[in-house]
């Protein structure tokens, strides 16, 4: 309409000589000077418009940043493509995570000054993943943590496992869970965004019984909190105890997890044999090097002459947490860094915690921008059923049987003080 104004004064003029009822020039132009003022605030609104749809894919209801994963190629295992899933939560949050072996690359979480820092040890590659044996952020299964001379009896049959620990079962065998590809499908709510992993173990893989379906859900909280719920089906007699082996270093990786404080929130653990295959004892851990009922720094007491750090070479125990009511949500531990001012807790509905202190790490494994991970670099808090349970009676059961469901819940909020 402007332009047309511009292109035709002289129409408009003798318009307003021949006809009497038409509005003055003056009229004319104050009309003229409103109409460019309606056009531009017109266009203005438009663009107003345009930049609100777009920033309300990255807008919630109350203005904040609104929570999205995007999907990636991450390479390929055995001629097969895995993917690196790649989630934000609505305060900025970011964890990346990749079908093989559900194992998470990156977790970044804020320091006290809100900058981002990558808090999990891990591969640039899922060739770093595939290469490495210290089972960095994966998920276990079908039994996490150590089963006694690969053996356990159910149902009055033994059942054989593999020995790849020395002389023991570690976290699943040969080919666990954590060497796997899982079938991934990622989803939006208005709690944060997640992926759910699935996979069918089937009968006697790795020398399991019974077809065990299984789903693993993985969701980045607009709270921030990284929750991680586990389920799991079989339709014959089996054992199961699933975990996740996330290798934790809230300094963002800079140096080693020493100077970390850690309060568990437990009065006993299970004192172990040189192999790490725990007595079936539950010792009280006052006055002893296992007693973090207070914060204590994880380095303090880590090469005391005492038996249990020397067969673990360090910290690699389960805690028996305190639990008024057996599967219900409680807080487990907490860990922090006081320089960073990173926290982070832990809530389980899970019996144990196992705390490993990062003491297998040497140097060998290079990890993300090229760091070398040394000792205690980085270290576990894998909540679980207690080592060893099928053989040992006076654990809380780890049996599945068909028509049951094995489910627990694992979060880790993250906070900065």
């Amino acid at each position: 309409m402007q332009s047309v104004f511009k292109r035709n004064p002289k129409s408009i003029l003798l318009s307003i000589k021949q006809r009497s009822d038409k509005p003055s020039i003056f009229s004319l132009k104050g009309d003229l000077r409103m109409k460019r003022k309606w056009i531009v605030s017109a266009v203005c609104a438009g663009l107003i418009l345009t930049m609100c749809s777009c920033c309300c894919c990255m807008k919630g209801r109350k203005g904040e940043v609104k929570a999205v994963i995007e999907k990636k190629p991450f390479g390929s295992v055995g001629g097969e493509k895995v993917d690196l899933y790649v989630m934000t939560n609505a305060n900025g949050l970011k964890a990346s995570i990749t079908n093989y072996g559900g194992t998470m690359v990156s977790l970044e979480v804020p320091d006290k000054n809100g900058k981002l820092g990558d808090i999990l040890l891990g591969c640039d590659t899922v060739d770093g993943f595939t290469k490495q044996t210290a089972y960095l952020n994966a998920l276990i299964g079908r039994y996490g943590n150590r089963i006694g001379k690969g053996k356990f009896t159910l149902d009055g049959k033994t059942y054989t496992l593999a020995t790849n620990n020395d002389v023991n079962h570690l976290h699943g065998g040969l080919k666990g869970f954590d060497k796997v590809i899982w079938a991934a499908t990622p989803f939006e709510t208005k709690k944060g965004v997640g992926l759910k992993l699935a996979y069918q173990s089937k009968d006697m893989e790795e020398g399991y019984p019974g077809d065990l379906k299984v789903e693993v859900v993985y969701t980045l909280t607009n709270k921030d909190e990284l929750k991680i719920d586990y389920t799991a089906t079989t339709d014959k007699p089996t054992i199961c105890n699933l975990t996740n082996h996330n290798y934790y270093n809230l300094t963002g990786c800079k140096r080693d997890i020493l100077g970390h404080e850690l309060m568990i929130k437990a009065d006993k653990f299970t004192p172990v044999d040189s192999g790490l295959i725990p007595t079936g004892e539950l010792r009280p851990v006052a006055d002893t090097v296992m007693d973090f009922t207070r914060p204590t720094a994880v380095g303090d007491r880590i090469n005391a002459a005492d038996e249990q750090i020397k067969f673990g070479g360090g910290y690699d125990h389960n805690w028996a947490l305190n639990k008024k009511k057996a599967g219900k949500l409680t807080h487990a531990a907490t860990l922090s860094d006081a320089e960073s001012g990173r926290v982070m807790e832990v809530w389980t509905t899970e019996p144990g915690v196992q705390f490993y202190s990062g003491n297998f790490l040497d140097g060998t494994i290079i990890g993300k921008g090229g760091i070398a991970y040394k000792h205690r670099w980085g270290m576990c808090l894998e909540t679980q059923h207690f080592p060893d349970s099928p053989n040992k009676p006076e654990f809380s059961t780890t049996v599945l049987r068909p028509g049951e469901v094995y489910k627990t819940t694992t979060i880790h909020k993250f906070y900065a003080r």
